[in-house]
């Protein structure tokens, strides 16, 4: 096995890191802090997620899409609040596989997002670890004062929307471990949902002054509308016969001779990135018309009652779902 070719934290600061800094606000990464000025009439919203190699990516995922996966999951949850991203904390736990070439792939991935989607660098650190290399994100992003939609805001009579597609995360994961027997070009689609989600910014930003709660849908459609659910006080009931699905969803379905059970694995695997969404009645044609506007697929699968928690229904079938998707340390 070649040696590894193995750049020390400052080198990789410098070399790496500080192009992707904030030309004003990160103090040129020369610092231990960066300053922000306040933004008179918003809120700053902060999320932060952490990417282990072998429980959020695969252990040859290249480095660039680890990077990207790494900013679009957090941009998904400031998406979810329709903030505008403004920049990024970050801290990189190299492993022994890290050399100067991947390093320099993760920073390309960074750069790449950064242009796409309008951010920088505020600083962050870096350590070598035995392994598994693992990274993670604290991003900043604005509001407009008191307009991010909560988890809890969901009221009785309202309906449940998801945009995108459902499925095509764990999908995506089974695609890319070689596990799908579909066309090449369908296997290609899928894992590259699985790497680089799209989080829905512009339309989470179009709507957040018509939704009664947000978040976006990473555990499981099902566990995250129990989290909205829970949040609010409420009961949710969905529909997943009406779950949206891609062509190539579709395709794998269709190959399935249990059809229940391949729904709710696709309605609970999770890594899909989708905005999920409660909205009163009255603001169904607004939604849609955003959707529209951004050719957005936007589905109604449910609506908000009273009680408590989800109840998933397959052609009107209550389905055993369990945990409805992915739980840590379980």
């Amino acid at each position: 096995m070649p040696a590894v070719d193995f750049a020390g934290e400052f080198e990789t600061i410098e070399r790496l890191l500080r192009p992707l800094a904030h030309p004003v606000y990160a103090r040129d990464l020369s610092d231990d802090v960066a300053v922000l000025p306040s933004r008179p009439g918003h809120d700053l919203v902060l999320t932060k997620d952490v990417l282990v190699e072998g429980v959020h990516f695969l252990p040859n995922d290249p480095l660039d899409t680890v990077a990207q996966k790494l900013l679009r999951v957090n941009l998904s949850d400031l998406a979810s609040k329709g903030a505008e991203p403004f920049g990024y904390l970050l801290a990189c736990h190299w492993s022994d596989r890290c050399g100067w070439p991947e390093r320099e792939a993760f920073a390309s991935g960074l750069a790449a997002d950064q242009q796409t989607f309008g951010l920088h660098l505020l600083g962050g650190d870096t350590v070598v670890t035995p392994g598994p290399l693992s990274v993670s994100a604290t991003l900043l992003g604005w509001v407009p004062k008191g307009t991010a939609p909560l988890r809890a805001g969901a009221r009785p009579g309202d309906a449940v929307y998801v945009t995108g597609t459902v499925g095509d995360g764990w999908l995506g994961l089974e695609a890319a471990r070689g596990r799908l027997a579909l066309s090449p070009e369908r296997v290609a689609t899928l894992a590259e949902h699985y790497r680089r989600p799209v989080p829905r910014l512009e339309f989470g930003r179009a709507v957040r002054g018509l939704v009664s709660a947000a978040m976006d849908v990473s555990d499981g459609l099902v566990a995250d509308v129990r989290h909205i659910a829970q949040a609010s006080g409420v009961g949710i009931a969905i529909d997943l016969e009406i779950m949206p699905l891609s062509a190539a969803a579709h395709a794998w379905f269709d190959m399935r001779t249990d059809p229940e059970a391949a729904i709710v694995k696709m309605a609970t695997g999770g890594d899909d990135y989708e905005l999920l969404l409660t909205a009163p009645e009255r603001e169904e044609t607004a939604l849609r018309r955003e959707a529209d506007r951004l050719r957005l697929r936007l589905t109604r699968i449910g609506r908000v009652g009273g009680g408590s928690g989800v109840e998933a229904r397959y052609f009107g079938k209550r389905l055993d779902v369990g945990a409805g998707g992915w739980v840590h340390g379980r």
